[in-house]
């Protein structure tokens, strides 16, 4: 794989393109694998890239997935998720099988082990509540959020991931990331909204 190849990897096609795509590789049409690589690369390697921490260790785990993909595409069932966040889960399993086949699995931390009712450290956690440092109200309403709300949010901020991504990350339906966000964000701005009709009353 050659980095050129994920440089210009990009996911604008949509959910039936790729649906239509693995249909065709289901019948071993390789220019529909070509093009779902093509168009999904980008998104699979990095997903790979953020559990390994080893370029090549991901780029051996892009081609990985790949391949399952050819072998696995009849069995593909779209009534239980899109396309890219069959991909994604693919992409997770195959990098946390690298890492545990080369003794490293225990350096990387399960991404779901991110979400738990304990304060976390995590470094995307730590750059949200940095980032806050210089607003205090802004703070102050992201440690009224609940941990997985301020965890999704830094996931999504700070690493930049999807929703698709930070629910394969999480192990969490994709609805109900989204729901978490929603309210996180709903709650952040409603706290702020409230801080700043205070201070017009004053």
């Amino acid at each position: 794989m050659a980095t050129s190849d994920i440089n210009r990897s990009d996911c604008n096609a949509g959910d039936a393109q790729m649906h239509a795509w693995v249909t065709a590789i289901a019948r071993h049409d390789e220019q529909a694998l070509a093009e779902l690589y093509e168009a999904t690369l980008a998104r699979v390697y990095g997903i790979a890239l953020r559990i390994t921490r080893n370029p090549q260790a991901a780029e051996e785990v892009s081609e990985d997935v790949y391949w399952q993909v050819w072998r696995e595409a009849p069995r593909f069932d779209a009534q239980r998720g899109n396309v890219i966040a069959w991909l994604l889960t693919i992409a997770r399993s195959r990098a946390l099988d690298y890492l545990r086949k080369t003794d490293d699995a225990e350096l990387c931390e399960e991404p779901e082990l991110l979400l738990t009712n304990e304060p976390s450290h995590d470094g995307d956690l730590q750059d949200l509540l940095a980032a806050a440092q210089n607003n205090a109200k802004l703070n102050q309403a992201l440690q009224q959020l609940e941990p997985v709300q301020r965890q999704l949010l830094a996931m999504a901020f700070f690493r930049g991931l999807t929703h698709e991504e930070i629910a394969v990350f999480s192990d969490m339906a994709l609805g109900t990331v989204k729901s978490h966000i929603r309210r996180a964000l709903k709650q952040l701005h409603d706290v702020l909204e409230d801080d700043l009709v205070k201070g017009f009353e004053r």
